[in-house]
């Protein structure tokens, strides 16, 4: 409600300056006032026309106070302070539309629901189902996240990505946005060939097919381990390293031998374990691109050639990069302030990452001659599809790439790099399509001092975050994070309700276990260094989810108690008006947070509407309100709260419980 408010207002303050004084100052800048008292919005236009006029910014202040048209569901506008504008709404305007939205919210989640029951029945029919569909706002935006090395199982830094990157696609649906969401498979790499080699090399190793086959045995898990010990034993013997990397990349990149089975099979195992451990989090993908294909399809060499037939990129004749294939301009600097080249194709011919890079990002922009094949990989039991790239489509397959914009969730170590891959668009004269290469990125996640205790790591004692490292073994394992905070809010849960059943027990402990681990994976800035903490994340007091969502189970009971949602909402007093308002800044807030690229926004908002909606409720116990009307009013607006509450958790993929 807010945001088409702002937009109105906005809209018709504009058309009046032109109108009346002949000037047009771009968009206008509205603000939220400092109290309620002082209005729903406030604009400082008048000091920038008071510049154009040379005019004093009060007397501008007054003229359009008196002579503007307010837009419908607005009650006046007043002059303030040295010229400022105050807008004032109109509070029955806004609790009627405030009800209307309410009852069409109710009816979208039947249709939701039904939604949902038609997806299954064509799940357990084995029927093709992917979401989305259309152009969007701005065309087909694609968001590239969460790109785990599928050799070992998903650490709590790759939580951060995924949770990110699928709150910004949600956020980015919510705007209208058609979005496709892409978790890049590097299944040739030498993490992978390192894993390969541990099965084929090491004497503690199982054979794939017996580790498959065995329930007992958690292969991502297995495959950690694994990867710890070769990984020490090559500290040791530099020329196993050498030698098991060579041949066993080798063996991969050629395929068609039983090496490369050996290796589509770890990398495929432990890509379902990583989708598995992301759906717990509610976190879904459209489709895995693999760098088997790109190898195969030969992604890279089409790249090369149009970087060479524009002349983006040279053969250099000398110096330390002679024989190298680089690419000049692109923002590196040397220590003697000199601008230096990136080197793309090394001398002995192998491609860089970077390399690669831009080539994929040109595949994504649709900027290649070439289209994979896709095959369904894993089907999700809402129905939805995970495809993965194949040499030849299956029937009925999607079309995926070909965005017109791109955003790159990777952590801000891989900074340089992305500004790389934008330099490469550019240099080939996509510059449009170099503006919309986005790096969406983040700081890294530590485990507070008490946290990595708990988990067994030691800490120094001056420590007050542990740094740890998946190549050492040392690293926390997405499940196990996942099964300590379900298991931790499972007692909780059976001491509160011991009349409930194991699965509702076990529904409610997961729900609020997911939404305490993502709120607080959100509501840092996403360039926060943070350090986890279960004491902290799983709090129901403070800025945490599960505060957040006892606040929406709360509302929920107060309504279930009262056996009506209430009608006719009038949230006219103060403490009413107050609470209704911030709940119309829903989507004012996630308008805000896509335009800042920042997630953390929406969780600071949803903070603050649980805290004034519980704070409402402490000083007007909504149920035992005498008058009848008034009761049936201020239900409306607890109704209208528990709705705006569930969305801004479901913005961050968080969801409601049944109970708390």
């Amino acid at each position: 409600m807010k945001l088409q408010l702002e937009q109105a207002l906005a809209a018709a303050l504009a058309e009046h300056l032109s109108r009346a004084y002949g000037v047009s100052l771009g968009p206008v800048v509205l603000e939220d006032p400092p109290k309620i008292e002082m209005g729903e919005f406030a604009t400082p236009v008048c000091f920038e026309l008071a510049k154009r006029l040379r005019r004093a910014p009060r007397t501008l202040a007054q003229e359009i106070a008196g002579a503007m048209t307010l837009p419908e569901g607005f009650a006046r506008v007043e002059a303030a302070g040295g010229g400022y504008l105050n807008f004032f709404v109109e509070r029955s305007y806004v609790s009627r539309k405030a009800a209307a939205q309410a009852l069409q919210a109710t009816q979208a989640l039947q249709a939701t629901q039904a939604m949902q029951a038609k997806q299954a029945l064509q799940a357990m029919q084995a029927l093709p189902v992917n979401g989305g569909g259309g152009d969007g706002a701005r065309g087909k935006v694609i968001v590239e996240h969460t790109n785990i090395n599928p050799n070992k199982a998903a650490h709590i830094g790759h939580l951060r990505n995924a949770v990110l990157g699928d709150t910004w696609v949600r956020l980015l649906r919510h705007a209208g946005e058609a979005v496709e969401v892409q978790n890049l498979q590097d299944n040739t790499g030498v993490q992978v060939a390192d894993v390969v080699a541990a099965f084929l090399h090491l004497p503690e190793a199982p054979t794939v097919e017996a580790a498959l086959a065995d329930p007992a045995v958690r292969f991502d898990y297995l495959c950690w381990d694994l990867y710890a010990a070769v990984s020490q034993h090559y500290e040791t013997h530099a020329e196993d390293r050498d030698a098991w990397r060579a041949e066993t990349l080798h063996a991969i990149e050629a395929g068609g031998n039983p090496t490369a089975e050996l290796a589509e099979r770890i990398s495929n195992a432990i890509a379902l374990c990583h989708l598995r451990t992301m759906h717990r989090l509610g976190i879904e993908y459209d489709v895995l691109p693999r760098e088997s294909e790109i190898l195969q399809l030969h992604l890279w060499e089409h790249a090369f050639r149009l970087l060479k037939e524009r002349e983006a990129i040279r053969l250099e004749s000398e110096g330390k990069n002679q024989g190298c294939w680089v690419m000049d301009r692109v923002g590196a600097v040397n220590a003697e302030g000199e601008e230096e080249s990136k080197v793309l194709v090394r001398s002995n011919g192998t491609v860089t990452y970077v390399a690669k890079d831009i080539a994929y990002q040109l595949w994504k922009f649709g900027l290649l001659p070439l289209e994979f094949g896709y095959a369904p990989f894993h089907r999700y039991p809402d129905g939805h599809v995970a495809w993965a790239t194949a040499l030849r489509s299956a029937p009925n397959a999607p079309k995926f790439g070909g965005g017109a914009w791109v955003y790159n969730v990777i952590d801000v170590r891989q900074s340089y790099l992305q500004e790389v891959v934008a330099a490469g668009l550019r240099a080939l004269g996509f510059e449009p399509q170099a503006e919309r290469s986005v790096h969406f990125s983040y700081e890294m996640v530590a485990l507070s001092a008490a946290c990595a205790a708990e988990l067994g790591y030691a800490a120094a004692s001056d420590e007050k975050r542990v740094d740890v490292s998946g190549r050492k073994g040392t690293g926390v394992k997405a499940d196990d994070l996942l099964d300590r905070l379900q298991a931790r809010t499972l007692e909780e849960v059976e001491t509160r309700h011991p009349e409930w059943t194991d699965s509702e027990r076990r529904a409610a402990a997961d729900a609020i276990a997911a939404g305490a681990l993502r709120y607080f994976l959100l509501k840092f800035t996403r360039t926060t260094l943070i350090a986890f903490d279960f004491k902290e994340a799983l709090s129901f007091e403070g800025e945490t989810g599960p505060y957040v969502q006892y606040a929406a189970v709360r509302a929920g009971n107060i309504l279930g108690k009262a056996g009506t949602a209430g009608t006719g909402m009038a949230a006219t007093e103060e403490g009413a008006w107050g609470l209704l308002w911030l709940a119309e800044k829903l989507d004012s807030v996630a308008a805000q947070a896509v335009a800042a690229r920042e997630p953390a926004m929406v969780a600071k908002y949803a903070f603050q509407l649980a805290q004034a909606f519980n704070n409402f409720y402490h000083h007007q116990p909504v149920l035992q309100e005498p008058n009848a009307e008034r009761r049936a009013a201020l239900l409306a607006l607890v109704a209208r709260v528990r709705e705006r509450l569930g969305e801004a958790l479901g913005l961050m993929g968080i969801s409601v419980p049944a109970a708390m």
